[in-house]
């Protein structure tokens, strides 16, 4: 005797986890638990893809006032290096510093430029060398 089980492609035990893969969506109540890129994903509103977003005063993106992207960057690099440094350091302490990180030689040569003396953090080094600094308003 032969028994119809409904598909002929799978085993019963494959459309049994089919079927309640599917449940879900078939009665309407969410999501199935399915794998990830099978879920549908929701329209997209073309107006709310090109309107301008609105930020908080204060927490707008991009540079802040006083200092361009470029310095931006360049502070963020030498940051990256430094971070981990010990303060206060010197311009030699900061120099070997870099070079045992394996810093690229662009930062070395930019601390090379500092001025003698002590520093405290990265954004005395930073203005030393003569990076623009943000500036807050409150």
């Amino acid at each position: 005797m032969n028994a119809e089980r409904g598909s002929a492609k799978h085993s019963p035990r494959v459309d049994d986890e089919q079927k309640h893969e599917t449940q879900g969506v078939v009665r309407g109540s969410g999501p199935a638990h399915t794998e990830e890129w099978a879920d549908p994903q929701g329209i997209v509103d073309p107006e709310e893809e090109t309107a301008p977003r609105r930020y908080p005063p204060g927490h707008e993106p991009g540079t802040p006032e006083g200092i361009t992207a470029v310095e931006v960057e360049r502070r963020s690099a030498i940051a990256k290096w430094l971070s981990d440094a010990h303060w206060p350091s010197d311009r030699d302490e900061l120099m070997a510093h870099a070079e045992a990180k394996m810093a690229p030689d662009a930062i070395v040569e930019s601390l090379r430029d500092l001025p003698d003396g002590e520093f405290h953090n990265v954004g005395e080094v930073a203005r030393a060398l003569g990076l623009g600094a943000e500036r807050r308003r409150w």
